[in-house]
This record gives structure tokens, C-alpha cells and sequence, in this order.
């Protein structure tokens, strides 16, 4: 998938079982976070992006993405709600995962409102070398969007816990 082309459309269930499909968002800015329960890194990032997530949201969705194969429902529903997520959708097969090529958790990729893809990789600079964030990637690309503009970083290196693909 390549920035400033449409991302296909899909499917997925929440954790209820309750079918989520990315066009049902067009005409908001959607954040597609792929998520885990058990990353530090998805831990730390989410709180940061609830705080951004506030003033976003009349405009913008997340849709955090649960694809670890060696995740259980109840402890993706259980880390879902001590960490007031809206929303976990269950990737259990690791086909969206896959369509985005998603390596990571977090990795995070921001859609326009016409579902072109704008944004992709890291949500703020935080490595293994340098451990407190001074920018926040994922803040820029959708600051821009919503200023009707570009984001001028459009991708950076996704950092955080490897996907687990097969248990």
C-alpha cells in the first residue's frame, strides 16, 4: 500500500462481534492503529494518542487493530478497557495486518476523508536510543488534515513490538 493512494476497503469484527467496515468512516480522517495488549510500546502510545484523540474527535476515528495470533479475546477486551479505548477490532488472521503491511505495534497509518492513505509509520520519534518523544508524527499528519493540508512527513520507521503472526 502506498502513500497517496486509496486504501482498500475492510471488514473486521470489534470484540463484541460486531462488524466495523473502514468506508462506513468516509468523510472523517481515520487513524488506523495496529494494537496489542501486551506491547509496552502500544501502552505508552496510547495514552498519548487518547489526549490527541480528544480535541480530533468531531473529525477523526481510530480504529486500533488487534492482530497478535497469540492474543486472547478476553485479554485484548480486559487492556481495552483499563486503557478507555473506544475501540478494538480483532484481526485474528492477520489479513489487514498484511493489506498494510503493518510490522509493528503500535504502527500507525492516517486516511483522508476521501480514504487516500497520507500518513504511515511511528506515532512520535521515541527509539531504543532515545526513550521521551520531542515530536509526535502522528499529531503532525493529522494537524495538517485537518488544516485542509499535507502532512510534510509522510512516513517514518514503525517502532514497537513485532506482529505475531503465527503462534
Amino acid at each position: 500500500m502506498n502513500i497517496n493512494q486509496p486504501v482498500p476497503d475492510f471488514e473486521l469484527p470489534d470484540l463484541n462481534g460486531n462488524t466495523h467496515r473502514l468506508s462506513d468512516h468516509r468523510g472523517r480522517i481515520v487513524i488506523i492503529n495496529f494494537w496489542s495488549c501486551e506491547c509496552p510500546h502500544s501502552e505508552r502510545t496510547d495514552k498519548a494518542i487518547l489526549s490527541m484523540f480528544v480535541q480530533w474527535q468531531d473529525d477523526v476515528t481510530m480504529l486500533s487493530i488487534a492482530s497478535n495470533r497469540n492474543e486472547t479475546v478476553e485479554a485484548l477486551r480486559e487492556a481495552a478497557e483499563s486503557r478507555r479505548l473506544p475501540q478494538v477490532l480483532h484481526d485474528a488472521d492477520c489479513a489487514v495486518a498484511n493489506l498494510f503491511d503493518a510490522q509493528t505495534t503500535p504502527h500507525v497509518f492516517v486516511i483522508d476523508r476521501e480514504g487516500i492513505l497520507r500518513y504511515r509509520g511511528s506515532v512520535d520519534d521515541v527509539t531504543f536510543r532515545q526513550r521521551k518523544p520531542t515530536r509526535f508524527f502522528l499529531d503532525e499528519a493529522v494537524e495538517s488534515l485537518l488544516a485542509g493540508q499535507f502532512p510534510a512527513l509522510t512516513e517514518s520507521p514503525a517502532y514497537g513490538c513485532a506482529i505475531v503472526r503465527e503462534v
